[in-house]
C-alpha cells in the first residue's frame, strides 16, 4: 500500500510541476510583443521562385536574389515593404521584404523565395492560398 501511495504522490507532484512549467512558458509567449501593425491585407495564391526558376540572381530592386532570403515579389507594393505571408493551408507564417516584381500568373498575389516556401511548408505543393498582411512598425 505504501508503494502505491508514493506513486500517486509522485504522479501528483509531476503533474503540478508540469502545470507550473507550462504556465510559465505561456506567460513568456504572451509577453512577446509583435513590433508590427497590420496596415492592410490581401488574399490569393502564393507560389515560390528561386535563382534557377528566375534565370539568374537579378531582382527588380537591384538586390541579388538569394534562395534562402526572406524576400518576395509583389506586383504593386513598394520595394522594401515588409509583409507577413500566412499559408492558409497550415497557418504557418513568415515575414518577408518585397524586393522584386511579380508574380505574373493570374490569381497569384505573391511569389516568395524557395527558402521562405520551405518555412511555410509548401515547396512540394508549389501554390497555396495565403493571406498577405502589409506591415508597418508600431510607433
Amino acid at each position: 500500500m505504501k508503494l502505491h501511495t508514493r506513486k500517486v504522490k509522485k504522479s501528483a507532484m509531476m503533474a503540478l510541476a508540469s502545470l507550473v512549467l507550462v504556465t510559465g512558458c505561456a506567460t513568456n509567449l504572451k509577453d512577446h510583443k509583435d513590433p508590427y501593425v497590420v496596415k492592410s491585407t490581401e488574399e490569393g495564391k502564393a507560389s515560390w521562385y528561386s535563382i534557377k526558376t528566375n534565370y539568374g540572381t537579378k531582382t527588380a530592386s537591384g538586390q541579388k536574389l538569394c534562395n534562402k532570403a526572406a524576400t518576395a515579389a509583389h506586383k504593386t507594393l513598394p520595394m522594401g515593404t515588409k509583409v507577413r505571408v500566412i499559408n492558409l493551408a497550415n497557418n504557418k507564417s513568415e515575414i518577408v521584404t518585397i524586393t522584386d516584381r511579380g508574380p505574373y500568373k493570374k490569381g497569384r498575389v505573391i511569389d516568395v523565395t524557395i527558402g521562405t516556401a520551405e518555412k511555410l511548408g509548401f515547396v512540394q505543393r508549389g501554390v497555396v492560398p495565403v493571406r498577405v498582411e502589409v506591415l508597418s512598425h508600431k510607433e
